[in-house]
């Protein structure tokens, strides 16, 4: 029997920066997805919906803002851990749509230990729907 793994989206227009972290996550057994912007990410979603997404707020196309207040109306059930090199904690973060916030620089065992939290506190999704995205302009119901 297949052993379950989270999977990740990962989201960040620094190919060096995704790529590392992608091994990273890895590394610790989780299954992770990357796109090199907010519109890649959109497409990724079309394919596979994750359990968490990490997505830097600086990109080009469609920011990191952009991306995760699409993906808050939509997929409400998905973890979201923002990061940014530009952005403190605290400083106007009532509206970046994440669940946790990761300062690049930061020693990773602080992203791990996000991830970890905000997986806690994730609502379970039946395993059918980890596999299969579907459309991603459902009518919401009532």
């Amino acid at each position: 029997m297949p052993q379950f793994r989270y999977r990740i989206l990962v989201v960040d227009d620094e190919p060096a920066i995704r790529e590392t972290t992608k091994a990273i996550l890895e590394n610790e057994g989780y299954d992770v997805l990357t796109a090199a912007d907010g519109l890649d990410g959109i497409l990724a979603l079309s394919q596979s919906l994750p359990d968490v997404i990490i997505s830097d707020l600086h990109m080009p196309r469609m920011s990191g803002l952009e991306f995760l207040t699409i993906v808050r109306q939509r997929f409400p059930h998905i973890a979201i851990v923002a990061m940014s090199g530009g952005y403190v904690l605290g400083q106007d973060m009532a509206v970046i749509k994440a669940d946790a916030f990761w300062q690049k620089g930061q020693p990773i065992k602080k992203l791990l230990q996000e991830i970890t939290r905000v997986l806690a506190a994730s609502p379970a999704r039946p395993e059918g729907a980890k596999a299969e995205a579907g459309s991603l302009f459902l009518m919401r119901e009532a």
